[in-house]
């Protein structure tokens, strides 16, 4: 077995050390050469069985547009409804960490505890895709199942860092995901492509507080068990 190459540790490290959830974006337009390095790199993504089941709708320009503010008002008069369940509870530790990245988000903007407009209204920029000039929609085939959504996740995870690498902020947002029907007939997606998640990219507006903050993780021996 070769010895890893540091310099290329190194720039993964930093990579992933870096990459945050971008949640306001310059109006900036990806390039289309930088769009096709990023789907290019996205796509070494590993499968089971190399089946790559995911499929991405790329929405930008007029049509991203014309979905943006539509989306958000469709969100007011109409309930949520997934092609894959949501979690149905957070507790424990799971309840703690999205508690605290919550509030993170809402001292960033200034949101005080108990303003429950203020709140939602910060909820409904998911759904005008944080100002970002582009967005991604991932589905899977329906017959693939959980493991299908899985190697999707695969994906997503790649297409963040190659994001990152290459200049761009982006973040993945089951939010859109929370009104499959609107993206399905927006989108013209089919039946038998179940929607798993949206990615926000673009450029960060590292001016806008609310990119000034940084999620934490949890140390290794909370995530990780090593038997020997």
């Amino acid at each position: 077995m070769s010895a890893p190459k540091e310099e290329q540790v190194t720039i993964l490290e930093e990579l992933l050390t870096e990459r945050r959830s971008c949640r306001a974006y310059l109006g900036t337009p990806v390039p289309p050469q930088i769009l096709g390095r990023l789907l290019t790199m996205a796509q070494r993504s590993p499968s089971w069985c190399n089946t790559q089941p995911w499929h991405v709708t790329v929405i930008e320009g007029d049509a991203l547009e014309a979905i943006r503010y539509d989306f958000a008002d469709y969100v007011q008069t109409h309930s949520g409804e997934t092609d894959f369940p949501f979690p149905e509870r957070y507790t424990g530790e799971f309840l703690e960490r999205r508690r605290e990245c919550a509030w993170q988000l809402y001292d960033s903007v200034g949101i005080v505890r108990g303003d429950r407009h203020a709140s939602g209204e910060q909820t409904l920029e998911n759904f005008r895709f944080f100002g970002a000039p582009a967005v991604a929609v991932i589905t899977t085939e329906a017959d693939l199942g959980t493991y299908g959504a899985v190697d999707c996740g695969v994906y997503v995870a790649h297409f963040l860092l190659a994001a990152q690498s290459l200049g761009l902020a982006a973040i993945a947002q089951a939010a859109l995901a929370s009104h499959a029907p609107f993206l399905r007939e927006r989108l013209g997606i089919p039946e038998h492509r179940k929607i798993v998640v949206g990615i926000s990219f673009g450029y960060a507006d590292d001016d806008h507080p609310v990119n000034g903050f940084l999620t934490s993780r949890a140390d290794i021996d909370a995530v990780a068990t090593v038997i020997s």
